[in-house]
This record gives C-alpha cells, sequence and structure tokens, in this order.
C-alpha cells in the first residue's frame, strides 16, 4: 500500500474518530446529567416527606430524630440545629453525632451558611459541593462523601421555623453509576477503535479481531482479577497498608501453615517422583508384564473426581473406618488425618503426573548410550546410575515440580484430611468463608506463588548448568532390559501392590453406595442411592450444563491462540501467551477469591450468574489447550495453510477447513480434558457457586463433612462414570492419544 492511502485512510480514520468521540461524549453527558437529576429529585421528595412529619409544638423531637437515625441508616442521616444562628454565632445541634460534628465545624462556611440561609427563607437548598462526614483518617463506615440538604424544621401548628433540619445523604451510589459510565463509554470507545482500525488498516481483518479479543480477554479475565487480589492484599480501610502482609508474615499461626503447606508439598513431591518413576521405568526400560494395565492405572487418577481418594481412606482408615475396625486400632489414637494421611492420598492422586512426564523423557533417551555402557562390561546398575538417571534429572525435576506445586494448590484433600495440620489453601478459603476477611485470603494465595515460583527458578538454573542432549541423529530403535529377573520381579511386586491398594480405593467407594451407615451399620441397602439422586438432582443439573457450556468454548480458543501463536507473528506475542498460560500456575483459591474481588461490583457483575462459573472453567483450562494445540500445529507443514490461502481463501476458511481438521486429536482432547476437569473442580468453583448455580463436588464435600459418607459415596461415583464416559467416547473419536497425555501433564 503506497503512503498516499496510508495517509488517506489515517486521515478518514481520525475524522471518524473525532466524530464518534463527539457523539460518544454528547451522548454520556445526556445520561450522566439525567440519571444525576432524578437522583437529586428522589432525595429532595425525601427531604420533603421526612420534613413534614416534624413534631407539633411539644411533641417529642428527640424521639423523632432517634427513629429516623434508625430508619435512614448510613444512606441518610438527619441532625436539628435549634434555632435560626447567625453567622458567627454558636449552633445547638441534635440528632446524628457525626452530622452534629459536621454542622459544628462548618458553622463558618459560607456555603453552609447559604444553606441555613434558604432554610429560613422556607425554602429547601442542596450544597452545591459535598462534605466529609466523620474522620476520614479512621476510615470507619465506608464512603464517607455525603450531600447537604438544608430544610426548614417548620412547627405544623404555629407554621413558625424553629430551626434547620440538615440531611445528609450518601453520594457513593452517584459516584458508583458515574465509575461504570466512564468504564462503559471508555470500553465502547475503545472497542469502536479497534474494530474500526482493524477494517481500515489491517489486511486480514479476522485475525486482527482475533488477536483484539484474546488480549481483550486475557486483561479482562486474567490480568484484572489478579491485580484486585494483589492490590486488596494491599489495603487497610480503603488506603494503602503493609498491614495485612504483615499480619500474615509475623502470626505465628499464618508462618505455621506455609511450613505445613511446604512440608506436605515436599513429601508428596518426592514420594509421587518416585512412585511414577517405577511406573514409567517399568513401562520403558524394563519387559514387564501387562504394560498397558500399568500405563491405565498409572493414569486413572489424574481424571478422578478429587474427593474420591480421600473419601475411601477415610472410609478405610478412618476413625470407625474398616480398616481400622478391623485392626483394632479404634481407641488407640491412630488416626489418618494430617500429614501421613495427606501425603498417602497425594501420592496416590498426583504420582500420575510424575508418571506422564517421566515416561516421555525416558522414551526420549536414545538407549544406544546404555547398550554401549553395558557393551564395555558395565554393570546393569552402573548404566542405570551413570548413564540412565542422571540423563532422566530433567525429567525429574519437572516431575517433582509438577506434583509440588499442585499439591501446594490442593485444596480438596485438605479440606477433609487435614486434620490439625495447618495449609495455606485451607487457611484462604477459611479467611474467606469463615472470617470475611478477603485482603487476608488473598494475601495468603498469593503467598502460595512464592514458594512455586522458587522452585521453578531453582530447577531451571540447576537444569540450565549441564547438557542433557543425547538424540543427535537418528536414535536406536532398541531398548535395552537395565534390571536383573529378581530386580524385575520386585519391581513388578511393588507396582502391583500400588495397583491392587488404588483398586482397593476405588472399590471402597463403590462399596459405599450399599452400605446403611458406613462404620456403624454395614447393611446391604439401596435408600443410599435413592436419597443422593433425589437431594443431587440439580447439583447435577448444574454441573454437566455448566461444563458443557465451557468446553467447546475453552476448546475453540484454545485453537484459535495455539494457531495464533504458533502461524502468526505480531507485537505482544510472548506479552499475549503469557498471560493465557499464566491461569496454569495460580492456586486455584487465588483464582476463585480474585475473581470475588473483581465481578461483584460495577462496571461487571458477575458473581452469583452462571457465567463467572463458566468463564473460570475455560480460563483454567485454557492452558492445556493451548499447549496440546502448539504442539501438533509444530508438526504440521505450514505450506498446507498458505496454500488454501493463495487460493483465496479467508483466514476464518484456513481454520475451519485446514487447521481444525489436521489438530482434530488435539482439539478433541482438549475438549474431553476441560469437561472432565470442570466436572470435577473444586478450589475455584467452591468460592463462585451460588444459590441458583450449585456444583456437584461442593455438595459431596457436604455430604463427607456431616458424616454422610453413603450419599458422598454415591455422588463420587455418579461423577467417576460420567467421566470414564467422556474419555471413553474421547477414545472412539481419537485413536491414538499421546496428545490426551500431554495436556494432562
Amino acid at each position: 500500500m503506497s503512503d498516499g492511502a496510508m495517509r488517506k485512510k489515517a486521515l478518514h480514520f481520525i475524522l471518524m474518530l473525532l466524530f464518534v468521540a463527539a457523539v460518544g461524549s454528547w451522548i454520556y453527558t445526556s445520561v450522566r446529567d439525567e440519571f444525576l437529576k432524578q437522583s437529586r429529585i428522589g432525595q429532595r421528595r425525601t427531604v420533603e416527606t421526612i420534613t413534614a412529619g416534624y413534631p407539633a409544638e411539644g411533641g417529642d423531637v428527640e424521639g423523632w430524630l432517634r427513629r429516623l437515625s434508625g430508619e435512614g441508616g448510613a444512606d441518610c442521616e438527619v441532625a436539628l440545629i435549634d434555632g435560626l444562628p447567625a453567622p458567627g454565632d454558636e449552633i445547638r445541634v441534635r440528632g446524628s453525632a457525626e452530622l452534629a460534628a459536621l454542622c459544628r465545624t462548618s458553622a463558618a462556611d459560607p456555603e453552609f451558611s447559604r444553606g441555613i440561609d434558604n432554610a429560613a427563607y422556607e425554602e429547601i437548598y442542596r450544597s452545591v459541593k459535598d462534605w466529609t462526614l466523620g474522620d476520614p483518617a479512621d476510615g470507619a463506615g465506608g464512603e464517607r462523601e455525603r450531600a447537604l440538604f438544608f430544610a426548614p424544621a417548620m412547627n405544623p401548628s404555629t407554621h413558625e421555623i424553629s430551626g434547620v433540619l440538615v440531611f445528609a445523604f450518601s453520594t457513593g451510589a452517584e459516584r458508583g453509576f458515574v465509575r461504570m459510565l466512564n468504564t462503559l463509554f471508555g470500553a465502547a470507545l475503545l472497542l469502536f477503535v479497534i474494530v474500526i482500525w482493524q477494517m481500515m488498516m489491517s489486511r486480514d481483518p479476522i485475525v486482527g479481531f482475533a488477536l483484539a479479543g484474546l488480549f481483550l480477554m486475557a486483561l479482562t479475565f486474567v490480568a484484572y482479577p489478579l491485580f484486585e487480589a494483589v492490590r486488596l492484599s494491599f489495603l487497610q480501610n480503603g488506603r494503602f497498608s503493609l498491614e495485612i502482609w504483615r499480619t500474615i508474615l509475623t502470626s505465628e499461626g499464618y508462618l505455621d501453615a506455609l511450613m505445613g503447606s511446604l512440608k506436605l508439598g515436599c513429601w508428596t513431591a518426592t514420594v509421587s517422583t518416585f512412585v511414577g518413576f517405577l511406573f514409567a521405568f517399568a513401562v520403558t526400560r524394563t519387559n514387564i508384564v501387562l504394560k498397558k494395565l500399568i500405563s491405565t492405572m498409572g493414569v486413572l487418577p489424574v481424571i478422578s473426581p478429587p474427593f474420591s481418594l480421600t473419601l475411601s481412606i477415610i472410609l478405610l482408615f478412618g476413625n470407625n473406618g474398616l480398616v481400622t475396625r478391623w485392626l483394632g486400632l479404634t481407641g488407640t489414637g491412630f488416626t489418618i488425618y494430617g500429614l501421613p494421611g495427606l501425603v498417602l492420598v497425594q501420592t496416590m492422586g498426583m504420582f500420575p503426573i510424575a508418571f506422564l512426564t517421566l515416561t516421555g523423557v525416558l522414551q526420549a533417551i536414545d538407549s544406544t548410550y546404555e547398550e554401549a555402557s553395558l557393551n564395555l562390561s558395565a554393570s546393569r546398575l552402573k548404566t542405570f546410575t551413570a548413564i540412565t538417571l542422571p540423563l532422566a534429572v530433567p525429567g525429574l525435576l519437572s516431575a517433582w515440580l509438577l506434583v509440588f506445586t499442585t499439591s501446594l494448590a490442593d485444596f480438596a484433600n485438605p479440606l477433609l484430611l487435614a486434620g490439625d495440620l495447618r495449609v495455606l489453601s485451607l487457611e484462604s478459603y477459611i479467611e474467606v468463608t469463615g472470617m470475611n476477611r478477603l485482603g487476608h485470603g488473598a494475601a495468603l494465595s498469593i503467598l502460595l506463588l512464592l514458594p512455586t515460583l522458587t522452585a521453578f527458578l531453582v530447577q531451571r538454573f540447576w537444569v540450565a548448568r549441564k547438557s542433557y542432549v543425547t538424540v543427535t541423529g537418528k536414535p536406536s530403535g532398541r531398548v535395552m532390559e537395565l534390571t536383573t529377573p529378581g530386580v524385575r520381579k520386585l519391581l513388578t511386586a511393588v507396582i502391583f501392590l500400588i495397583i491392587i491398594f488404588l483398586v482397593m480405593l476405588y472399590g471402597t467407594i463403590f462399596a459405599g453406595c450399599f452400605v446403611k451407615n458406613w462404620g456403624i451399620d454395614y447393611t446391604f441397602s439401596l435408600e443410599n442411592i435413592t436419597e443422593a439422586i433425589t437431594r443431587s438432582r440439580d447439583a447435577l443439573f448444574d454441573t454437566v450444563t455448566l461444563a458443557a457450556a465451557a468446553t467447546p468454548i475453552a476448546g475453540i480458543i484454545a485453537m484459535i491462540a495455539a494457531l495464533l501463536i504458533v502461524r502468526r507473528h505480531f507485537h505482544g506475542k510472548r506479552l499475549l501467551e503469557m498471560l493465557l498460560m499464566t491461569p496454569f500456575a495460580l492456586p486455584g483459591t487465588l483464582v476463585g477469591i480474585s475473581y470475588i474481588l473483581a465481578f461483584n461490583h460495577a462496571p461487571i457483575i458477575l458473581v452469583g450468574t452462571a457465567a463467572i462459573i463458566i468463564i473460570n472453567y475455560v480460563i483454567r483450562e485454557l492452558p492445556v489447550g493451548i499447549e496440546g494445540g502448539i504442539a501438533s500445529l509444530r508438526q504440521i507443514d505450514p505450506s498446507i495453510e498458505e496454500a488454501a490461502t493463495d487460493l483465496g481463501a479467508d483466514s476464518a476458511t484456513v481454520f475451519r477447513t485446514i487447521v481444525l481438521p489436521l489438530v482434530r486429536p488435539a482439539f478433541l482432547s482438549s475438549l474431553s480434558y476441560t469437561f472432565v476437569r470442570s466436572m470435577t473442580a473444586v478450589s475455584a468453583v467452591i468460592f463462585l457457586i451460588s444459590a441458583r448455580w450449585y456444583h456437584l463436588t461442593v455438595l459431596i464435600y457436604n455430604f463427607s463433612e456431616n458424616l454422610r459418607f453413603g450419599l458422598a459415596s454415591v455422588l463420587s461415583t455418579v461423577l467417576i462414570i460420567i467421566v470414564f464416559g467422556a474419555f471413553g467416547l474421547m477414545r472412539l473419536l481419537v485413536r491414538e492419544n499421546e496428545n490426551l497425555m500431554k495436556n494432562v501433564t
């Protein structure tokens, strides 16, 4: 495009922008002024109504003022100035204490004197300026700016003015509406600029609109809520303060919770990485039997509901658990609650993360190094310790970091099994729901990020100092057997013991559905099934509906984002990718709290609606879909898309007819993963549910907390069936599931 044409388009763009800005300014001013006019008319009518009820001579004026204070609340306060004082006279005021103090300190103010003069002429007067009620430094009572009305206090019997009534109306609603109006008109103007710019200046408007939409989504639903959470942690009574952080960092209870989270995370990450390595090593580096069964059981806990394993642990090893009573441990001080129980249940639920990570790493190691070591007469143990294990270090560190991060952010298991162990994820939940201290809850959730980021940086620094490259050409297709028959038998025994334990845990959940009262009465009964299905019908419908609504949205957005990141070059690419991937690293409690803070007031009020839950699902699971899409697109030659473009297809057509069919496995994996994670979500959604929209996992928790384990078992089984059904459908649609494995990891 020539420079002249560009200048002409730019001139047209500026002229159109000026025209729209002028029209928008006129509309904005008209709407604002009309709202303020109607608000002040309503306030004046309130003043007229209250003034008409002024007591007759000899009436109980004090009681009348007290009743007004009780009825008016914080939106309208009333005080009475006795007589008609002249400027400079000392005034006597009754009524609201704070308003009376304002009257005394402002008696010499010209605007205040003008109000008294108008009242003396039997007129109602509204002050042209706002007044600060109370001490601004104490922050008590919330919003303190008030509009003052002055009205004559007229004796209905003699029609004489006995004083001046002063009314203080809150201006919070007016200023809130104006702020919302500013935001809406600003957003509308920004949207117009983006649309017109793309239509007039961009060669491919569809790509431009997609980028603008992704940036807007990331800023609105990732950056803005996170900013609100961080901002609130530095506010005290509406002012900047370090008091919340000072309290958290000096409180012994909060520090104990931090140490409890770190201790739990380290133990879980270490044990889970060890178990995951055993499974991965057995599958990739040995001739162990039943590899498919081992692989299936190694993935199973990842896609099961979060409460399922915890529930079965309680049913077996709780205070009235089956194993506890069978071994005679009841009353001996034995307890599964606390750190040991949490490490056990988290290890069983999270070792698949390490297994999936390490399987890929071990498969990528060129076995010719191990073969050369064995040919040089090194023992299998020496080959393992000198070759295999060092080359697996990046995978071991990555697996440990992933499990450590997941353990820190875990909310469901500590909710039922923490006992006397304090952890930050649970403390933040208690601060918000139990003590109504959103600032403290946000700060504790932010504190969870620090260990995660530290572990990530240490891992990256350690791995970056060494080279682990082994595949420099065509790797060997053979895999060397690194275990002796005795070691292989021992490895098989350990792995199958873990598998048997997992089967026992899932079997316990199923058995709990048919027991009348677990721990007390083991009589066979179907009452739990009937009652659970009846009581959970609405929650089940809500859960499936919300998950089904979020699934296609997340899948399509993930593929669009992956396509733009891989195939397009644009300014802010790294920023967009970072914003879209950020939710993967955030604890669920932090996401839930930040959404409450960001979307519980104008201009975007979503709390209590289905929209905020769906948005949470989409944003939380988007990074996994994007990663899967990026991995698939990098395996596809871009010349296919370029050929379609050269033949006249626009970006939307290329995406619909070329990209989506080629990335079908990743797309369907993203859909199934989003659906499953939405069905089993707890940590963020527990803050966002409402009386209208409930969630099945929260209902399972409520049943478990109230010791209705039979009902909880039924709902857990229903959830497992739905989840497995979704994955079974995905396996029918996608023959190979490598993308799914990557996504789950």
